[in-house]
C-alpha cells in the first residue's frame, strides 16, 4: 500500500454509517486519536 492521505477526514470518507471497524493501538501513545475523532 503506497497511498498517502492528507488528513483523517479524507481517510474516512468512504466509511458508511453503521460500518464495523477495528482500529489497532497500544496504550495511550498508539491509539489512532485523529481517526476516532473524525469518526465521531
Amino acid at each position: 500500500m503506497n497511498k498517502v492521505i492528507k488528513n483523517a477526514d479524507a481517510a474516512i470518507q468512504d466509511i458508511f454509517d453503521g460500518a464495523t471497524l477495528m482500529l489497532g493501538g497500544f496504550g495511550l501513545c498508539g491509539i489512532p486519536e485523529n481517526t476516532i475523532a473524525a469518526l465521531v
